[in-house]
């Protein structure tokens, strides 16, 4: 053979290997665009929500950039968590809360005193610590609306915030505990709206970009008096329980198939597989009994609120699983379909929109109230002092904007009772909605997704570095040094 002709072969051959590959990892990113993002997006709603903006303004105006470093840190510390609460609601499918109960109710030995020492001490710690976390929305939703409307006092915009917080629960879940792309889209639509009006916020004031970027390395300002304190709110603010319980839940959704018909329903006591199909005389009756619209609507009330505040009897869980031998995991195609795309959603979302914002967040505070004209303010820097430089830089647009955002935490705050809920007598009540094997060997083969040796030494350290820094806090603060 020709020398040329066997040089031109492997060329072509390499050219195919090539074109394959492209193609291969085309199809890769445009699988996970379609079907995978979203979540993270909505996880990260709460990485940048009014308490970081106070905190990281603080930050900025007290140290300058010299406390960017921690807040790499604390997306590092989220994205360790989000990732870790994403796997456990992929392989099991239940979410964190449900783990809880399994793992405590009904213990074969010493049942009592498991619930009792361990179970509901576990339950009312994390229900204050997510009222505590959620202080910093209620606040900040209050106070945006009285940025937008003057006139109108603190109080006032705190019980607005509250009643339609209230009004969100009250749907329960209208999503019906499914992915809905137009829900995740205009989330990504806010967010995006947010980084980009920061981009152009940051262009027009003086930022120094070698300082800046030497803020992400360690020094000694986190020593300084007062640094550490204030770094361990900027952790506090990123690091927040809700989240964990939101991301747990929200990675048991079926994002490939999305069979809807198999989702069991939690306000009756049947699925929809088991609703008998209409006779003839039903789908008469149905045509002929319309009602005048007002009475329809009212109909509508009456039934909406009954089903949202019934009372559930106790009878209607007894066929739920009472710890975790008596259900199974989700099946090894569901996890595989799943669960590394959900990873690679978090990172690129919590390290590419979360950290980002809040360095932003953090830069802008240092320019403009530590190195820029707001030096002598006398003062850390507040929402309030936010609200007028970006009044005066880029005008009230922005800050209807900033209103939408308070808003839409407000909203994912809601989702995140909302899905714990249903999930948690959703998924315990039809533990094998994913359990379908058509292959026989793939019922019996088992695979570990336990974490390794590295990843739970290193969540214990990070345990152990979350318990200093709330005891630090908590002395710090009733010695009354800050």
């Amino acid at each position: 053979m020709n020398p040329e002709d066997s040089g031109g072969a492997e060329a072509h051959k390499d050219r195919r290997r090539v074109l394959t590959w492209a193609k291969s990892i085309f199809h890769s990113v445009h699988n996970h665009t379609l079907h995978h993002t979203g979540v993270g997006i909505i996880c990260a709603v709460a990485y940048f929500d009014p308490g970081n903006w106070g905190v990281d303004l603080q930050a900025g105006s007290q140290f300058g950039y010299k406390l960017l470093f921690v807040v790499l840190l604390s997306g590092i510390f989220a994205v360790f968590l989000q990732i870790l609460a994403s796997r456990l609601g992929c392989v099991t499918g239940l979410d964190l809360a449900s783990h809880c109960r399994l793992l405590l109710h009904n213990r074969p030995r010493h049942t009592l005193l498991y619930r009792w020492l361990l179970l509901y001490p576990l339950y009312a710690l994390s229900e204050l610590a997510i009222v505590a976390t959620d202080l910093a929305e209620l606040l900040g939703s209050g106070i945006a609306l009285c940025l937008l409307f003057p006139k109108l006092p603190l109080w006032a915009g705190v019980l607005i915030t509250a009643s339609d917080v209230i009004v969100f629960l009250a749907l329960k879940d209208p999503l019906g505990g499914r992915p809905v792309r137009l829900f995740e889209l205009v989330i990504a639509g806010m967010v995006f709206t947010i980084l980009i009006c920061m981009a152009i916020i940051i262009a027009q004031v003086h930022v120094n970009w070698k300082d800046t970027f030497d803020g992400y390395l360690p020094s000694s300002t986190l020593f300084k008096s007062g640094g550490l304190y204030t770094s361990i709110g900027i952790i506090g603010a990123t690091v927040m329980p809700h989240s964990i319980f939101l991301g747990s839940a929200l990675a048991t959704q079926d994002r490939v198939s999305q069979v809807s018909d198999k989702l069991t329903r939690v306000d009756s006591s049947w699925t929809v597989d088991s609703v008998p199909a209409p006779s003839d005389a039903m789908v008469t009756s149905q045509h002929t009994e319309i009602l005048p619209w007002r009475k329809r609507i009212v109909k509508d009330i009456k039934e909406g609120f009954s089903a949202t505040f019934r009372i559930v009897p106790v009878q209607h869980f007894a066929s739920e699983p009472k710890n975790h031998a008596d259900r199974e995991n989700n099946s090894y195609s569901f996890v595989r379909a799943h669960m590394y795309h959900g990873m690679v959603d978090l990172v690129i979302s919590l390290f590419g929109l979360a950290v980002v914002i809040n360095s932003l967040i953090l830069i802008l505070a240092g320019a403009v109230f530590y190195y820029g004209a707001g030096a002598n303010s006398g003062g850390p820097a507040s929402l309030f002092d936010a609200y007028d430089l970006l009044r005066d830089i880029v005008g009230q647009e922005v800050m209807t904007v900033k209103k939408v955002r308070c808003d839409e935490d407000k909203s994912d705050q809601a989702r995140v009772e909302v899905i714990e809920t249903v999930n948690d007598s959703r998924a315990s009540g039809s533990p094998n909605h994913h359990q379908a094997h058509s292959d026989p060997e793939e019922a019996i083969e088992k695979v570990n997704f336990a974490n390794g040796y590295v990843v739970t030494t290193f969540g214990w350290l990070l345990f152990l570095v979350i318990v200093a820094a709330n005891v630090y806090a908590i002395v710090t603060l009733g010695l009354g040094q800050n």
